[in-house]
């Protein structure tokens, strides 16, 4: 059965789910028809440019879910209240571990050399704002740089080990882990 879609978002975020599962290399247009349940024709009209133009669209679209709902309020609000803010988002976003970061699993495979500019921006801009944020508080460059960077990094990883080893709670605990790891450097 054909699924019937109205907007660019609704194919978009079926797209998205193709890729999340199979990875760029994976999602053959055979296989995101399939799955979506939409035609040929339909993702055509959307994306002209196939499979390389649904992915540099969902993942503008990441970016900019991101932007909006976790790097500007790191950037612009009061700095302890935005950290608290993006561990909420993040567990949130990636379904308390049950979602695979689709610009991470990105970065894994040969989409990196296709998409490597906005998969670098995306990474980069996250520790940028979060150690802005840390800096704002208080804490040195070098401490606050690194904080960030360690807490991407966990973020990541333990979404990984969390796919790796059928266990979302690793998740939820690497995540309590790191925000206590960061209220304590904060004190």
């Amino acid at each position: 059965m054909v699924r019937t879609v109205f907007e660019k978002p609704d194919a978009i975020a079926l797209v998205a789910e193709v890729f999340r599962e199979l990875g760029y290399e994976g999602a053959s247009m055979s296989e995101i028809t399939a799955r979506t349940k939409l035609s040929k024709g339909s993702l055509y009209h959307f994306f002209p440019g196939g499979k390389e133009e649904m992915a540099a669209e969902i993942m503008a679209n990441i970016d900019a879910w991101f932007v909006r709902e976790m790097f500007e309020p790191l950037e612009r609000e009061e700095p302890r209240a935005a950290i608290t803010r993006m561990w909420e988002t993040t567990d949130s976003y990636f379904r308390s571990g049950r979602r695979v970061c689709l610009i991470g699993a990105f970065a894994l495979d040969e989409t990196r050399d296709r998409f490597s500019a906005a998969i670098r921006g995306y990474f980069h801009r996250w520790i940028e704002a979060l150690a802005r944020a840390l800096r704002k508080i208080g804490l040195p460059d070098t401490e606050a740089n690194a904080l960030a960077e360690e807490a991407i990094v966990g973020i990541q990883g333990a979404l990984t080990l969390a796919r790796a080893l059928g266990d979302d709670a690793i998740f939820g605990r690497t995540l309590k882990r790191l925000e206590q790891r960061m209220e304590s450097a904060l004190r």
